[in-house]
C-alpha cells in the first residue's frame, strides 16, 4: 500500500494541522499499522502516560489517583479511499478521507493526552482499529473480551462526529434475510410452478407500508427504520425461481433489546423464513447518570439522540455510561466529499480541555 506520509505525528501542532497529518496517513480498515505506529511513537515518550499497544490499538493512561476515570476513545481506521486523499484545507473546512469520521476526534484526543499531564480526573485515551468493518475485528471489542480491565472507567466519550454537541445513546441494528419460496418451472409453462420473486412482493409491500416507531427516551426522540438493502433470486432466463431472498436492515430504538427486535421482525414477516445475519444492541441515553449529566453541563448545548450504531453500545455493555461527542457532521462520513469544519475541531478541543480542568 502506498502511504501518503511518513508515520510521524507532531503533537505540538494545532488541532487542524494534526488532523491533516492523521488524514494523510492512509489507514483503511485492517491496514492501520502505520497510523498505530505513529500514535504509539508520539505518546510513548510522555512520562505522565502509561502506553499500551494491543495489535493496532493504542491506549495511553494517566495514573494520578483521581476519584474518577474517564475514557476518551476513537477509531483510527477509515473506509476505502475514494479519490479523497491527501488532505486539503480551505477557510472553513479540512477535507479528506477520515477527516470527519473520525480523525478530527483522534487529533483532539491526542492533543489532550500530550498537553494535559494533570487533568482533574484520570483519563484513558483509546485509539482503536477496525471499527468500520465486521464487529469481530473491532479493537475496542477485542479489549472488552480479553483485557476489559484496561477499559474500566466511570464515564466514556466516543469521539464520533456529532457536530460538536452531545449525541446520547445509539440505535441497535439487526440485519435479517427474509426468504420467499416457490417451485421451479419452465417460464413457457409458468402455471406449473410458483415464482418466488413474485411471492417476495409481499415482503416489499409490508416494508413499504411499515410505519417506524418514534419513541421518546430521556426526552430524546429516536426514529426507527426498517428497509430492504438488497434482493437476490433467479436461476436462469427461462426458469421460474424457487427462492428469493430479501436482506432487511432494522435500526431499532435503544428501549428494545436484540431479542425484542427479532420478535418484532418475526411478527412483521410472518409466513416467511427469517434468518439473522448480524445484530448489535443499542445503548440507552443514560443522561440521568451523574457523570453524563456533568459532562453535558460542562460542554453545553442540547443533547440529541444518536441515529445509527456506535461503540457507545460496547461501553454500555461494560457498565460504563458513554456519549458521542466529536467534530464533524455525521452525514459527511463515508462520502467522497468528506470534510470537517475547522471551527468544530477547535470547539471540541476547547470544551474537552475545559472539562478536564474545571
Amino acid at each position: 500500500m502506498h502511504r501518503m506520509a511518513s508515520p510521524h505525528l507532531d503533537l505540538s501542532a494545532d488541532v487542524v494541522d494534526l488532523t491533516a497529518q492523521l488524514v494523510d496517513i492512509e489507514s483503511v480498515s485492517r491496514d492501520e499499522a502505520s497510523i498505530a505506529d505513529a500514535v504509539e511513537h508520539a505518546l510513548s515518550p510522555l512520562s505522565h502516560l502509561d502506553v499500551v499497544r494491543d495489535g493496532n490499538t493504542v491506549l495511553a493512561r494517566t495514573h494520578l489517583g483521581r476519584d474518577e476515570r474517564a475514557v476518551v476513545a476513537g477509531h483510527i481506521d477509515t473506509v476505502p479511499v475514494n479519490a479523497n486523499l491527501p488532505s486539503r484545507v480551505d477557510e472553513e473546512y479540512l477535507h479528506g478521507l477520515g477527516s470527519c469520521d473520525m480523525k478530527g476526534g483522534i487529533a483532539v484526543g491526542l492533543l489532550l493526552a500530550a498537553s494535559m499531564p494533570a487533568p482533574n480526573r484520570d483519563v484513558t485515551y483509546l485509539f482503536y482499529e477496525c471499527e468500520e468493518i465486521e464487529a469481530e475485528h473491532n479493537g475496542l471489542g477485542r479489549l472488552a473480551r480479553t483485557r476489559h480491565e484496561l477499559l474500566a472507567a466511570d464515564f466514556a466519550i466516543l469521539m464520533e462526529p456529532s457536530n460538536a454537541v452531545v449525541e446520547a445513546g445509539c440505535q441497535g441494528t439487526m440485519r435479517v434475510q427474509v426468504t420467499a419460496r416457490g417451485e421451479r418451472a419452465h417460464s413457457a409453462r409458468a402455471w406449473t410452478g410458483v415464482n418466488a420473486i413474485h411471492r417476495a412482493a409481499v415482503v416489499l409491500d409490508r416494508l413499504v407500508a411499515y410505519e417506524p416507531r418514534q419513541p421518546v427516551i430521556d426526552g430524546l426522540t429516536y426514529r426507527e427504520g426498517l428497509n430492504a438493502v438488497s434482493i437476490a433470486g433467479g436461476v436462469a432466463g427461462n426458469v421460474l425461481p424457487d427462492e428469493c431472498r430479501v436482506s432487511v436492515n432494522y435500526r431499532f430504538a435503544p428501549d428494545r433489546g436484540v431479542e425484542e427486535a427479532l420478535a418484532h421482525l418475526t411478527e412483521v414477516f410472518s409466513g416467511f423464513e427469517l434468518e439473522v445475519c448480524d445484530s448489535a444492541p443499542g445503548a440507552l441515553p443514560g443522561l440521568d447518570r451523574p457523570a453524563a449529566a456533568a459532562f453535558v453541563a460542562a460542554v453545553g448545548g442540547d443533547p440529541r439522540p444518536k441515529f445509527g450504531w456506535t461503540d457507545v453500545s460496547q461501553f454500555t455493555q461494560l457498565g460504563v455510561p458513554a456519549v458521542n461527542f466529536g467534530p464533524g457532521d455525521p452525514s459527511m462520513a463515508h462520502t467522497q466529499a468528506e470534510k470537517v469544519p475547522l471551527a468544530q475541531l477547535r470547539d471540541c478541543e476547547q470544551k474537552l480541555r475545559s472539562w478536564l480542568t474545571a
